[in-house]
C-alpha cells in the first residue's frame, strides 16, 4: 500500500513537472513578447503624446531639441553706464555685479546669456526684482541693443540690423504687450486695436476688420465702440493683447501683463492666454516675478538671477531637479501636485497581459513577476481593462479566455494633473493606468509614488 502511494506521488510529481515545463515552453513567447511591448510602449508614445496642444506638445528639452528654435541668443551681455569695456573684462572674469560697479561705476543688467526659445512654445523669464528679465526680454526685439552678443529671431541677426530695417522687422514679426495698458483714450476699443496696423500703412477696412478678429479672438467681439475709461484693467489688458494679436506676429513679447491686476482677474487672464495659444499656436515669451504665474504659463522657464540664467526646464523639470540651493529656495512651499503631470511621476508598466492568452498562462505571468493584477492589452498593444489573480483563478476552470475576468477601470493620460489623480486614487484600489491618445498603455502609477514625489524634495520612484 506504501509503495503504491509512493508510486502515485511519483507519477503525479513526473506529471507536474511536464506540466510545468510545457507552461514554461509555451510562456517562453509570451514572456519575450511582454518585454517588447513594456521596452516599446514608452517611446512609442512619446511621440503621440505631444499631439496635444498646450504644455503637454512643448514637453522638456528632449523633445524641444527637435523643434525649431524662433528665438537664439548668442553670449548676450548688457552694460549700462560708460566703463564698459572695463566692466566687459570683468565680466569674462567672472566678476560679481556688485564687484564691477564698484570698480567700473557702470551695471551688468545682462551677463553670456545663451539661449533658444523654440516655435509655438509659451517661454516664462522669471526672477526677483533688479534680475534683468525685463532686459532680456527687451533684447529681443532690440528695444535694449545688447552690449555684446547676437540676438537671432526667426534667422534674422537683429542686433545688426539699420535702424529702418530694425523697425520694419519689429512690425512683420514681433508684437508686445506691456504691463501698462497705454490705450490712447480719445480713439475707440477698435481704433486703438487697429493703431499698429495703422502705423503699418494698412488700408482702413482691411485694418478694421482684422482688429475686429482680434477683438473676437480675446473675447471683446461687442466693444468695439466703447472708450477705454469704460473698460476694466483685465479688458483693457485684453485690448492690448489684441492689439498685438491684430499684426499677426510671429512672436508674443509681454512684459509682466498681468501684475497689475487683481488675483482673481490675473488667474482668469492666464486661463484666456492659456485657450488663446491654443488657437493662434505663437510663440510667447513671458515675463514674470510671479512663481505660481509662471509655473501654470509657462512650457519652459529660465529663472534668473544678476543678470544670469540659473536654470532653464519645464516646470516639473524645476520642481524636481532644482539647479542649486537658490532656485530649492525658490520654489519652497510650492503644492507640486498643481504642476506635476502623471508623466513624471508614472513608471514603465510591468504586468501587461496580452488579451489572446488563457486564464493559467496569465496566473503564471502574474506569479512571475510577483503581481496580483495586471493590464490586458489587445493585439494592437491597446489598452483593454485590469485582470485580478482572483477573477482569473475563478474562470480557469470554465473559460479558456481572460475576457471573462476583464474589470473596466479608471485611467488617467500623461498629461494629467497630480491633483486630478489623487481622486482616482483615493476611490480604487488597483495601480491606475496611464493611457495615451491613441489609448496605448504607457505607463502605471502606484499610491505610494504619488507621495514621495510631490513632497519638497520627493526624489524619482
Amino acid at each position: 500500500m506504501d509503495v503504491g502511494r509512493s508510486g502515485i506521488r511519483g507519477i503525479i510529481g513526473r506529471y507536474e513537472a511536464a506540466l510545468s515545463a510545457r507552461i514554461d515552453e509555451l510562456m517562453a513567447p509570451v514572456v519575450e513578447w511582454r518585454k517588447e511591448v513594456a521596452a516599446s510602449l514608452l517611446s512609442r508614445a512619446a511621440g503621440d503624446t505631444d499631439k496635444g496642444p498646450g504644455k503637454a506638445a512643448a514637453a522638456g528639452s528632449e523633445a524641444g531639441d527637435e523643434r525649431r528654435v524662433a528665438i537664439r541668443l548668442e553670449g548676450v551681455t548688457k552694460v549700462f553706464g560708460h566703463g564698459q569695456k572695463e566692466a566687459l573684462e570683468l565680466v569674462r572674469s567672472g566678476s560679481s555685479k556688485n564687484d564691477i560697479l564698484k570698480a567700473t561705476g557702470s551695471m551688468v543688467a545682462l551677463r553670456n546669456i545663451d539661449l533658444e526659445i523654440y516655435q509655438g512654445e509659451i517661454f516664462v523669464i522669471m526672477g526677483l526684482s533688479g534680475c534683468g528679465k525685463s532686459t532680456l526680454e527687451r533684447c529681443l526685439n532690440r528695444l535694449v541693443r545688447p552690449t555684446r552678443g547676437k540676438v537671432v529671431v526667426n534667422g534674422t541677426d537683429i542686433t545688426s540690423l539699420d535702424e529702418d530695417s530694425l523697425r520694419q522687422f519689429r512690425r512683420d514679426h514681433i508684437g508686445m504687450v506691456f504691463q501698462n495698458f497705454g490705450l490712447l483714450p480719445h480713439r475707440t476699443v477698435l481704433e486703438n486695436v487697429a493703431y499698429g496696423l495703422e502705423v503699418q500703412g494698412v488700408p482702413r477696412e482691411e485694418r478694421l476688420s482684422r482688429s475686429r478678429k482680434a477683438l473676437e479672438l480675446v473675447g471683446l467681439k461687442s466693444y468695439g465702440d466703447a472708450r477705454p475709461s469704460m473698460l476694466s484693467g483685465g479688458m483693457k489688458q485684453r485690448v492690448g493683447l489684441a492689439r498685438a494679436l491684430a499684426t499677426d506676429p510671429d512672436i508674443l513679447l509681454m512684459d509682466e501683463a498681468f501684475s497689475a491686476l487683481d488675483p482673481l482677474i490675473r488667474k482668469s487672464m492666464q486661463e484666456e492666454l492659456l485657450d488663446l495659444q491654443r488657437k493662434v499656436h505663437k510663440t510667447i515669451v513671458f515675463v514674470t516675478h510671479d512663481l505660481d504665474e509662471a509655473l501654470r504659463l509657462g512650457d519652459r522657464i529660465a529663472i534668473m538671477r544678476d543678470g544670469g540664467i540659473v536654470q532653464v526646464g519645464t516646470p516639473e523639470d524645476i520642481l524636481t531637479s532644482p539647479a542649486d540651493d537658490y532656485v530649492s529656495r525658490f520654489i519652497d512651499g510650492v503644492d507640486r501636485s498643481k504642476v506635476m503631470t502623471c508623466e513624471s511621476i508614472m513608471k514603465q508598466p510591468e504586468a501587461v497581459i496580452p488579451l489572446r492568452i488563457g486564464p493559467r498562462t496569465a496566473l503564471k505571468m502574474l506569479e512571475d513577476i510577483g503581481h496580483t493584477a495586471g493590464f490586458v492589452v489587445d493585439k494592437e498593444k491597446g489598452f483593454i481593462g485590469l485582470v485580478r489573480s482572483e477573477d482569473l483563478l475563478r474562470i480557469v476552470p470554465t473559460e479558456a479566455s481572460i475576457k471573462g475576468a476583464i474589470s473596466p477601470v479608471r485611467s488617467v493620460g500623461p498629461s494629467t494633473k497630480v491633483e486630478d489623480l489623487i481622486p482616482i486614487l483615493v476611490e480604487t484600489d488597483y495601480p491606475v493606468p496611464v493611457l495615451s491618445e491613441s489609448n496605448w498603455l504607457v505607463g502605471v502609477i502606484y499610491p505610494a509614488m504619488v507621495m514621495r514625489r510631490i513632497r519638497p524634495g520627493g526624489a524619482p520612484a
